[in-house]
C-alpha cells in the first residue's frame, strides 16, 4: 500500500471515530453512563456494532475518550485565551461566551459530572477527569490573578474564583438541554460582571 493511500484511510479513520464521538455524546448525557448501551451508540453513530467495535473495545473506551479529547481540548482553548494580550476581563468573557455559545455543552457538562458520581464509572475514568477539571483550573485563576493586579477583579483566592466562575458557567449549561430549557438567555457580560471589582484610583 503507497503512503498516500495509508494516509488517507487514517484520514478516514479519524474521521469515523470523530464521527462515533460526537453522535454519542448526547446519547450518553440523556441515557446516564450506566444505562446507555453499545447498541445506543451505534445507533446513534447509525452504525453496527461490528463496524463499531473496529474502533473502540467497549462503551466505557468511548466515553473515556470523549472525557479526554473534550476537557483537553477546553484546556487548549482556556489556555490560549489566558496568554492573549488584553485585560482579564475580557478574556474572561470570551471564555464565558465560547463555553455559553457552545451548542453541546450541557452534555459535556452532565457527562463531566456523572461520570464523576456514577458507580458505572471505573475509578481511572473518575480520577483522570477530576485532574483534568482541576489542571483547566490553572489558566482561569490565572485571569483572576491578572485581573486582580489591573484593578477590576475582586479580592480573593484566584483558584478559587475560578472555580466558582466555571462552576457557575457549567451550571448554566445544564439549562440549556433541549425540550427542558429555561427561557433565559445566560449572558457572558452579566457572568463577568459577578467577578468584577472596582478599579484602583
Amino acid at each position: 500500500m503507497s503512503p498516500r493511500n495509508v494516509e488517507k484511510d487514517l484520514l478516514q479513520r479519524e474521521k469515523r471515530i470523530n464521527h462515533i464521538l460526537d453522535s454519542a455524546l448526547e446519547t450518553i448525557a440523556v441515557k446516564g453512563i450506566g444505562s446507555v448501551s453499545i447498541n445506543d451508540i451505534a445507533a446513534a453513530a447509525g452504525m453496527s456494532i461490528g463496524n463499531m467495535y473496529h474502533y473502540f473495545k467497549s462503551k466505557t473506551e468511548i466515553i473515556s475518550e470523549i472525557l479526554r479529547r473534550g476537557q483537553t481540548g477546553y484546556g487548549d482553548h482556556v489556555t490560549r485565551i489566558a496568554e492573549q494580550e488584553c485585560p482579564a476581563l475580557e478574556k474572561l468573557f470570551m471564555l464565558a461566551e465560547s463555553w455559553l455559545a457552545l451548542e453541546n455543552s450541557w452534555a459535556y457538562t452532565i457527562l463531566i459530572h456523572t461520570s464523576r458520581l456514577s458507580d458505572a464509572s471505573s475509578e481511572e475514568i473518575r480520577k483522570a477527569v477530576t485532574e483534568r477539571f482541576t489542571n483547566n483550573l490553572g489558566p482561569v485563576a490565572a485571569m483572576m490573578r491578572q485581573g486582580q493586579q489591573e484593578g477590576h477583579v475582586v479580592s480573593g483566592d484566584p483558584l478559587e474564583l475560578a472555580y466558582y466562575f466555571v462552576s457557575l458557567i457549567q451550571g448554566l449549561t445544564l439549562q440549556k438541554v433541549p425540550g427542558a430549557e429555561v427561557p433565559i438567555r445566560a449572558r457572558a457580560s452579566s457572568i463577568v460582571a459577578l467577578f468584577a471589582g472596582r478599579a484602583k484610583r
